[in-house]
């Protein structure tokens, strides 16, 4: 897909940032530094209020750390900002001790005079939770993947023991909780810096110009153009090795692989899987691959009265063919998918049968539900490519051949970017192709954001589906300790999905990053982009 499609993206959000602007790039970036192409442009820097996308998958783990980290190999948590912690007997407290001598960026909008500490954590999860807190309303009071949660109704109190110690005290077990603490939305906050912009009148400037205790600190930002980091020289696991990172939003050139070609970047993220065989058979560049926590799926709006008809639903789903968009789409890259959980997840049900392709069960059943012939679906398609679909245009025309050959007709509405959750503008859609990338190794984070109740009130949850059964389910595996249990629970949920099919999933992508071969040190997880504070470049 052309990348002028997918970056000509407003400035809403961050005008309090700076004008748009078109400057070139300084030829001495690669000497100190490295240009990042292949995104589009933020409408915030806050993870906190967004549910995925450019914040959340690249620019969280250069700004902001958290509490705790996951293990890409493990998927399970470990130390970050907190040393360690200890959880009651009854799993209701979670107590933590936090690293000392941690300091938070200096910026040209703010000069630290203390060193990171629980007043800090207490600000940053006391703002999405507190609807009284005068941090709460600040960028919309909107914070889609906690909501989607139910993250406020899980806290019954956050306190601050001491400087160095915060207790987490919730409503009821939560197995997950750890887990939810070390996604990148669990981004740590200055108590300090908020309170300065309270005093200043620009509390907005917590989310458009942003400080953390990451590696890298916002310096620069033009939309449609670049943003800048530059190094945290005080950074608490050492001053990265990079002086800079620059990372190419514009939409200018003829689109992000040949601006890789040309040397106008360095490191190209998410390339459509056409252009790897151009790549692979390039000694100028160095390809990378890793096997992903996500899935695209076609989300089904459950508001519309010909939707809430379980055989349509049904017809939709096998009037798809998947191995038709494995081959045009994925090139073999990817893998066929059964339900929302990957087959890397511990609880994806291996038991499921594939989907079979049948469009003469999928008209009778149209038929049957009295619409031959007769349905017209609006079909909405972000166009910006992600590692769970490396072409989302492609994918929703051979979806639209597929629904066309059954009677279904489906005009597609190409969104340059993703519309807000629950925007006024979503819920005239349909049918929505759109997909998840996982913040962690926990089943409930596949499930719970996409698909429960609470995430429907949220907005996250774009089937506007919300089963009863479905969630209770999901709310027993999270109090059990049971590994055995929370396994019965997490698939007798998939079959649940497997039978009303409020959407319908469609492929699990791997994340391919191309990079020149003189930077080292750049990793992928299976959440994301990891942190650039270990990238260097050799001669």
């Amino acid at each position: 897909m052309n990348a002028c499609f997918r970056l000509l993206l407003t400035c809403a959000g961050l005008l309090g940032l700076t004008a748009c602007s078109q400057p070139q790039h300084d030829n001495t970036i690669r000497q100190w530094g490295f240009i990042y192409c292949g995104q589009d442009t933020p409408w915030t820097f806050n993870p906190q209020l967004t549910d995925g996308g450019h914040t959340a998958d690249s620019l969280a783990a250069q700004v902001f750390d958290r509490l705790l980290q996951l293990d890409p190999i493990s998927h399970l948590p470990q130390p970050a900002l907190a040393s360690s912690w200890s959880v009651s007997e009854d799993g209701l407290e979670y107590t933590f001790t936090l690293r000392k001598d941690v300091r938070f960026q200096q910026t040209a909008n703010f000069a630290p005079t203390r060193h990171f500490n629980a007043e800090d954590v207490v600000f940053s999860f006391k703002r999405v939770i507190d609807p009284k807190h005068p941090y709460h309303s600040v960028s919309g009071g909107h914070y889609p993947w906690f909501e989607s949660q139910s993250f406020g109704q899980l806290i019954d109190s956050i306190d601050s023991l001491d400087t160095s110690t915060v207790r987490f005290t919730l409503t009821r077990p939560d197995n997950a909780f750890l887990s939810t603490l070390s996604s990148s939305y669990a981004a740590i906050h200055s108590a300090e810096y908020a309170d300065q912009l309270l005093r200043e009148g620009h509390p907005d400037y917590i989310d458009t110009k942003p400080v953390g205790t990451g590696p890298f600190y916002l310096a620069e930002y033009h939309p449609h153009d670049l943003i800048r980091l530059k190094r945290n020289a005080f950074y608490w696991r050492g001053a990265p090795f990079m002086n800079q990172v620059v990372f190419d939003i514009s939409s200018r050139g003829t689109g992000s692989l040949a601006k890789l070609l040309n040397h106008e970047c360095d490191v190209l993220s998410s390339p459509v899987a056409s252009q790897l065989p151009v790549i692979k058979n390039n000694p100028d560049f160095e390809l990378i691959a890793q096997t992903a926590m996500n899935v695209a799926f076609l989300a089904i709006n459950n508001n519309i009265p010909a939707l809430q008809d379980v055989r349509v639903r049904q017809a939709l789903n096998l009037a798809i063919n998947r191995e038709n968009l494995l081959d045009s789409v994925y090139y073999g890259t990817g893998t066929k998918a059964k339900t929302l959980l990957p087959p890397m997840s511990w609880a994806h049900d291996a038991h499921l049968t594939d989907v079979n392709y049948d469009p003469d069960t999928a008209m009778a059943l149209l038929k049957e539900a009295g619409y031959s012939n007769n349905l017209h679906l609006i079909l909405a398609v972000p166009m910006e490519p992600r590692p769970y679909n490396p072409s989302p245009r492609k994918t929703a025309e051979l979806i639209q051949a597929d629904l066309r050959a059954v009677g279904v007709d489906i005009t597609l509405l190409l969104q340059d970017r993703p519309l807000r959750p629950g925007s006024v503008a979503q819920k005239g859609i349909d049918l929505t192709l759109t997909g998840w990338v996982a913040d962690n190794g926990d089943p409930d984070n596949f499930l719970r954001p996409l698909l429960s109740c609470s995430a429907k009130q949220a907005g996250l949850n774009v089937a506007n589906w919300c089963n009863l059964q479905f969630d209770n389910l999901l709310e027993l595996a999270s109090r059990t300790t049971k590994l055995d249990q929370r396994m019965d629970y997490y698939q007798y949920a998939q079959g649940i999905l497997r039978d009303e099919v409020p959407i319908i999933p469609l492929a699990h992508g791997i994340h391919y990053q191309i990079h020149h071969k003189s930077l080292h040190g750049l990793h992928l997880s299976p959440f994301g982009t990891r942190s650039f504070s270990n990238v260097y470049r050799s001669e």
